[in-house]
């Protein structure tokens, strides 16, 4: 394990005057409406308390208010979802999905537009969070340029002289 000065590097005053910082505030759920996203990407996992199997996508809200937020949504993958299952799957344009979500990266990340419907939603505890009702894909994006690839800002190919 590292030193913290170590790790910190020129940080190292990152905790001067520390008491007089006001800590933020925790993030809460974002109001129910429909937000426009990307699909950060797409994962295989089972629930915490059941082991329930499920896919569930990551969503990152691009536009609006509350952009950089998190929203998240389980495609259940137990034989009573399988037609809620079809429907996710057939909006990504997943048409063998027990092949495609064993790739790396069945998702790309951040291509896939949506629009999603979020509602609040209660638990047994009375705590609250957002639940994704619906997504819709309305595009995908061009993937943005990477500046460090080869060739990437080369304003001299094919110039004359």
């Amino acid at each position: 394990m590292g030193k913290l000065s170590d790790i910190l590097g020129s940080n190292s005053g990152f905790f001067n005057n520390w008491t007089d910082v006001k800590a933020a505030d925790d993030f809460g759920p974002i109001p129910p409406g429909t937000y426009v996203c990307h699909i950060a990407k797409g994962e295989l996992a089972t629930s915490k308390r059941k082991q329930t199997p499920c896919f569930t996508l990551t969503f990152r809200v691009i536009e609006g208010g509350f952009i950089g937020r998190l929203l998240w949504h389980e495609i259940w993958l137990t034989p009573a979802a399988k037609p809620q299952a079809k429907r996710d799957f057939d909006k990504l344009g997943m048409t063998d999905p027990e092949q495609q979500v064993e790739q790396p990266t069945p998702i790309p990340p951040d291509r896939i537009r949506c629009r999603v419907k979020v509602v609040i939603h209660k638990d047994d505890n009375g705590n609250e969070h957002n639940d994704v009702k619906s997504f819709e894909v309305i595009g995908i994006d061009t993937p943005k340029a990477d500046p460090f690839a080869p060739g990437a800002g080369d304003e001299s190919k094919g110039g004359a002289a």
